[in-house]
């Protein structure tokens, strides 16, 4: 199996910049891709960034594109976030997700346990 530890989150003023981190451990060989995800009370999971490990190839959703940009560590198995130009509209906790090949934007099976992203104005 495989296990996720997310880090890096906290409270950030609107504008700033945050980074956050995942590692990765466990049977990392039948993971394809990683992603973030994350979700604001009252509201349901939402999805942040992916990247398939190997290549990498990257996607984006349109509320964070231009702002937000995911990579990886491939000699640590970590996975990071650089969040840029933060809103009061981020605040949410993290997820960190990984899972097989699949279509589209893909299939998440291992989730970490989230961390706290909270943005003031």
């Amino acid at each position: 199996q495989v296990q996720l530890a997310e880090s890096g989150g906290g409270l950030e003023r609107a504008g700033g910049s945050m980074l956050l981190s995942c590692a990765a451990s466990g049977r990392l060989f039948s993971v394809y891709r990683l992603a973030w995800f994350r979700q604001a009370p009252g509201k349901e999971r939402e999805f942040v960034a992916s990247i398939v490990w190997d290549v990498p190839t990257t996607d984006y959703a349109d509320s964070v594109k231009g702002r937000f940009t995911i990579s990886r560590e491939l000699t640590n198995n970590v996975m990071v976030l650089q969040m840029n130009s933060l809103k009061p509209e981020d605040t949410a906790v993290y997820y960190c997700a990984a899972g097989p090949y699949g279509p589209g934007r893909g299939k998440y099976t291992y989730w970490g346990q989230g961390t706290q992203v909270t943005v003031s104005s």
